[in-house]
């Protein structure tokens, strides 16, 4: 499927230049075509129609996440978003456990730490945030890393080979990581990666919508955790499965929505089809240039000018009159972080770069 044919499954981008998928992902035809023929069936069928997508949808979808990431699926636990399911591994994580974090990074992956008893230390996002992270390891008695993959601010992207290195340096220490803004922007292998936690909500570079996330989990997490949430979904609604829960299950003790997971089973088969190696190189290609061009406008901190590999999510310096003038030639951003935040999937184009940076160069 070519690219041009792809875009115009995304009626938004007739209208404007969506850059803000990192706040949300856009809705397209053949998902709102595969919603309405859902709830048109729940329409028709009422309990009929749930009983069997719950018994026979929600396997596949754990199915199909599990062979997208290559997890073993009994280790895929399905939740509405990352911040409930972070929450409930919390809740059964030992308080004697040092955590590191990264300042500013995304609340959901700190606060819920910080809410609770855990000692913390603290690193930098800057360019050498990989440095910083190895030191407070070997120097602070870390046992626990928890951190973003990609940065929701500036777009930094951990590099994967240094979690792998660390990882084999301190085999005993737990990472735990948010994907919600790297998954669906690489071909990822679960089980070749150092993480022994990664959970994301869908709504963003999986174009899933909201109301639907997961968590993966590896074997070592098991016994590291106790975790307390439990309900009888846990048990697939079998009393006699009470004392045999399986460690992902708990993180499902309540019915799971077929419209949001049937939602998210959907999209994954859409970024499959299209090719998740096509989609990283375009945003690789994405990446590049709109790294080159914001950076020879002076528009990026030096800590993303200076690091080799960035992702597509940019955070350019520009005053609240630059972000008004963006907005009023159809480019849609958001502001966080004190500037303007860009944020681009593989159905924009190089040329919509081109266009941004000409609107910014009359607004400069």
């Amino acid at each position: 499927m070519g690219m041009d044919k792809i875009r115009k499954q995304f009626p938004v981008l007739g209208q404007y230049i969506y850059a803000n998928t990192a706040a949300s992902g856009l809705l397209y035809d053949g998902l709102l075509e595969w919603r309405q023929e859902h709830d048109l069936d729940f329409l028709i069928s009422g309990s009929l129609m749930k009983m069997k997508a719950m018994h026979d949808q929600t396997p596949q979808v754990r199915k199909t996440v599990a062979r997208f990431f290559n997890c073993t699926k009994g280790n895929v636990a399905l939740v509405p978003n990352f911040s409930l399911g972070l929450n409930l591994l919390l809740e059964g994580l030992s308080k004697k456990h040092k955590v590191l974090l990264l300042e500013n990074d995304y609340p959901s992956v700190n606060w819920p730490f910080e809410s609770r008893d855990f000692e913390i230390e603290y690193v930098s996002i800057d360019a050498n945030l990989e440095d910083g992270i190895a030191s407070a390891v070997r120097s602070k008695g870390i046992t626990v890393l928890a951190l973003s993959l990609v940065q929701w601010l500036n777009g930094i992207q951990i590099d994967m080979e240094f979690l792998t290195q660390l990882k084999k340096e301190f085999p005993d220490l737990l990472i735990i990581a948010d994907g919600t803004q790297f998954c669906g922007i690489t071909d990822f292998d679960f089980e070749k990666a150092p993480l022994d936690v990664l959970g994301a909500s869908g709504y963003k570079w999986l174009l899933a919508g909201y109301g639907n996330g997961f968590m993966l989990f590896k074997d070592t997490i098991k016994n590291a955790v106790a975790v307390k949430s439990v309900g009888f979904n846990a048990a697939n609604g079998n009393f006699e499965e009470k004392e045999h829960i399986r460690f992902a299950k708990y993180f499902e003790p309540g019915h799971l929505d077929t419209f949001n997971f049937g939602s998210l089973k959907y999209s994954l088969e859409f970024l499959h089809d299209i090719g998740m190696a096509k989609i990283e190189m375009q945003l690789k290609r994405l990446s590049e240039k709109a790294k080159e061009e914001f950076t020879a406008l002076g528009l990026l901190e030096e800590s993303v000018v200076n690091r080799k590999g960035h992702s597509t999510i940019f955070n350019i310096k520009g005053s609240n009159a630059l972000y008004q003038k963006l907005l009023e030639n159809d480019v849609v951003c958001a502001q966080r972080g004190g500037g303007i935040r860009l944020s681009f999937h593989f159905y924009n184009t190089e040329k919509e770069v081109d266009s941004i940076v000409k609107i910014l160069k009359t607004g400069m």
